[in-house]
């Protein structure tokens, strides 16, 4: 079916509802209002802003350009479009999620409601764990953010979406423009703006359409063994029970995306060995999966906090300590033991214990390092017996038991499909 009126869902409870869900931290756009700026005559504000959705007055206005250093080098951009162009993006994502939930299929976790990486992380254990797989497929698309093109989204939306004021108010957002971070205007004509409210959203609808459609489809009809696809916004993986498939799939994707103008990233797309005999190991979502053997030399897939994102964790502490050793140990205290609960909530999982383990070790060493500097003296035993004693930094934790799921991967994620009949389970 295709909705052809969704625009007057477009209510003024629906923007405050959208209004709402903003973050008050968040750096504002080009006309530099934050949300608390815009919330301190919100009914108006909100009435006025309806009025022109209605009459088809209302402009998108240019998204504000940050660059953002990356800890493997390099920059990548940020956008920052205003407060009202938010409330409006987040409001067409609530209209079109009630749309596109009915059609994503159960393996698809990115950047969805009631969905997150750590389920993610458990369908793709289930799978290598349980699953007939020999072979996995690591791909990577080529900076698929940049290069969405905005034509092909369009009539990807249209396929479902064909309300005219939605489709214009989509448009608006792509063409509305980057303001540079020295004042310079420029209009890609292709990508999404990592930030935007909605972008996340488009490209989830552009990924079911090219990749989870054409894999969905293959696995039933082409695929002569077992074929399993873990999606989590545009970090995918495939594993296979034969190599053949294997082979076939990473040159009929590969095509597959070139005819919607993207493209592997041949240097990171990997194909590998990996099951039950061995094999080599590949990272998803910031850790490494190593299929290894238990203490009772049963197959066991391991999972381990990848070496990049530690070093990167930890490269971000060293900064933080040296950067506030002067303020009060109290504060710095109470800081990086935030720091290290929300570590361990996001790599505390089964088997990880080590990884986390060493990242508390280095924590701990960092910033008794850089409170030695404080003064020409370092008291190192005062100073250790201060650390261990009276500012205890917590200790690493499991904070993700689960395992693989107690499900069959053959019914939920193999040929039968993970389609609607696995959504209530992945």
């Amino acid at each position: 079916m295709t909705f052809t009126s969704l625009a007057h869902l477009l209510t003024v409870e629906r923007l405050r509802k959208a209004f709402q869900g903003l973050d008050a931290a968040a750096a504002p756009g080009v006309d530099g209002v934050t949300k608390a700026d815009y919330g301190q005559d919100l009914e108006r504000n909100l009435s006025e802003l309806q009025a022109r959705l209605k009459a088809g007055r209302y402009r998108a206005g240019p998204v504000l350009r940050r660059w953002i250093a990356k800890p493997e080098g390099g920059r990548r951009p940020l956008g920052l479009p205003t407060v009202e162009d938010k409330i409006v993006q987040g409001a067409v994502v609530d209209i079109l999620n009630a749309v596109y939930e009915a059609d994503f299929y159960g393996f698809s976790y990115g950047y969805r409601p009631n969905r997150n990486a750590h389920q993610a992380l458990q369908a793709l254990q289930t799978v290598l764990q349980k699953g007939k797989v020999n072979w996995v497929l690591d791909a990577d698309i080529s900076r698929f953010f940049d290069e969405i093109s905005h034509k092909r989204l369009i009539a990807v939306v249209r396929q479902r979406v064909n309300d005219g004021r939605l489709l214009s108010l989509i448009a608006k957002w792509l063409k509305a423009g980057v303001v540079e971070e020295d004042g310079r205007r420029t209009y890609p004509r292709k990508g999404t703006p990592q930030g935007g409210v909605i972008s996340p959203l488009l490209a989830n609808i552009f990924l079911h359409e090219v990749v989870d459609m054409f894999v969905q489809g293959w696995r039933k009809t082409e695929a002569k063994g077992e074929v399993f696809i873990v999606r989590y916004a545009d970090d995918l993986v495939l594993a296979f029970e034969k190599e053949d498939d294997a082979r076939r799939m990473l040159e009929e994707l590969g095509q597959r995306l070139e005819n919607y103008e993207l493209s592997l990233n041949r240097e990171k797309t990997r194909l590998i060995r990996f099951g039950q005999q061995g094999g080599e190991t590949f990272d998803f979502l910031g850790f490494t999966h190593i299929a290894g053997r238990d203490r009772q030399g049963r197959y066991l897939v391991i999972r381990k906090t990848s070496r990049k994102r530690l070093n990167r964790s930890l490269k971000a502490v060293h900064r933080w300590c040296k950067k506030h050793r002067h303020r009060p140990v109290r504060e710095q205290y109470e800081e990086l033991s935030r720091k290290l609960k929300g570590h361990y909530n996001y790599y505390g999982l089964r088997g990880n214990y080590e990884s986390l383990l060493r990242f508390f070790y280095r924590v701990w060493r960092a910033w008794g390092q850089a409170l030695s500097r404080r003064g020409q003296k370092g008291h190192w035993v005062r100073l250790k017996r201060l650390l261990t004693e009276v500012f205890v930094l917590p200790r690493p934790r499991i904070t993700h038991t689960e395992g693989w799921l107690r499900v069959n991967p053959g019914d939920l994620l193999g040929r039968a499909g993970c389609g609607n009949a696995a959504r209530p389970v992945l």
